[in-house]
């Protein structure tokens, strides 16, 4: 990666994404120094240009950004980082510094709640007695799930197939919170591939 550092006085913006939510938690500006210094820590610091030295985000509040990911843009003179927040982004104690609500896609809600369900388990919940049940039992539902939509699949039932569809999509999340996976890892590896192909 060759930034160009030069193009705006030694400063390149920086967007913060939280890496599961993809919402956009804040701007900031790195210079050299900074950039090398999240680079080594995998944690964000930025060049406070109020108080002109570094500054590393969550140095006296605690909440850190550890770096997911970062990317140049295509003038190599901007940054995106994803990173996982560590509390509030934003110094008056909201998630992002811009008034919007997270963009959390339901799949990740739905991923959020399956978690939910098997670290605080109830009796009522099918989450957690399936999951008490061990990786076998929810591999073979998800086998099960898996033929069921093929099956659908042959008929001309569109209800019927949504159905089985969204089945197989539940299980599947309950299955990567068993092997300790989030969606968001086999979508990398989904970008990975589209690279390499």
């Amino acid at each position: 990666m060759i930034l160009n550092f030069d193009k705006s006085n030694g400063l390149l913006p920086v967007i913060i994404q939280d890496n599961q939510t993809q919402q956009v938690l804040m701007l900031g500006y790195m210079d050299e120094a900074a950039f090398e210094k999240t680079k080594a820590e995998n944690r964000v610091t930025f060049f406070s240009r109020s108080k002109n030295r570094l500054w590393t985000k969550g140095e006296t509040s605690g909440n850190f950004l550890d770096v997911v990911s970062i990317k140049e843009d295509c003038d190599s003179d901007a940054l995106l980082i994803q990173v996982n927040p560590n509390g509030p982004t934003c110094h008056n104690g909201t998630t992002s510094c811009f008034a919007t609500e997270p963009s959390v896609s339901f799949l990740n809600q739905l991923e959020s709640t399956i978690e939910d369900r098997i670290s605080n388990p109830t009796s009522e919940s099918y989450v957690a007695s399936l999951f008490k049940k061990g990786i076998n039992k929810i591999a073979q539902k998800v086998g099960e799930e898996a033929v069921e939509l093929v099956i659908e699949a042959k008929d001309d039932n569109q209800d019927l197939f949504i159905g089985e569809a969204a089945d197989l999509l539940f299980h599947y999340l309950l299955l990567l919170q068993a092997k300790n996976l989030k969606l968001n890892d086999i979508e990398q590896e989904l970008q990975r591939r589209m690279k390499t192909k």
